[in-house]
């Protein structure tokens, strides 16, 4: 990579979807709140695209989007043909697939979207892997008996994910590895 004054230069992307999506975003999200009745919930999806890029070191910017949106069909009254002007069919179609049928029992649709996401690919596997780490690290703030709970679901979602990353996605396994095996063996908050 060519060096220049202010350090390597680097190929022109066009982010203007990514900054679609973090508009949309916080629009969509602008009433909602985590489950702390503090935190504004769009600090998720973004805390979701910072994992995403800085560390399991994904640029793709579809991804990326995604990331961002994730929540967005699935949580507010927007559809997927909503988001394919912003961001693109790409990041439009991941986001379809990071979303849950809330019209099943929880078990059945649990059961549904992990083989959703698998059948989607590693992409949207490794965005859900971004939630699962953001979701582990609010975890422990939790009384034990929750944060046993969302470390179980988080290692069965793991289970489901881990064999079909293939080698090129390493960097996203160990990392995600480590962050489990590190928030199962802290303790509890309260």
């Amino acid at each position: 990579m060519k060096q220049t004054k202010r350090g390597p230069a680097r190929r022109k992307r066009d982010i203007g979807p990514l900054l679609r999506a973090v508009l949309l975003a916080a629009r969509k999200h602008r009433a909602q709140l985590r489950k702390d009745r503090e935190t504004p919930y769009v600090a998720h999806p973004l805390r979701v695209a910072m994992i995403l890029e800085h560390v399991f070191g994904v640029s793709d910017l579809d991804m990326l989007a995604a990331a961002v949106l994730h929540d967005t069909i699935e949580d507010t009254q927007t559809d997927h043909d909503d988001l394919v002007p912003a961001v693109g069919r790409r990041a439009a179609d991941l986001v379809a697939a990071l979303t849950k049928d809330k019209r099943m029992p929880e078990a059945a649709r649990e059961e549904a979207f992990l083989a959703q996401l698998v059948a989607a690919g590693p992409e949207a596997m490794v965005i859900k892997l971004a939630d699962i780490y953001d979701n582990l690290l609010d975890a422990g703030d939790l009384a034990a008996s929750d944060r046993r709970k969302t470390v179980a679901k988080a290692r069965k979602q793991w289970r489901a994910f881990e064999g079909r990353l293939g080698p090129e996605w390493n960097r996203v396994k160990h990392a995600f590895r480590s962050h489990l095996t590190k928030m199962a063996r802290a303790p509890a908050a309260r």
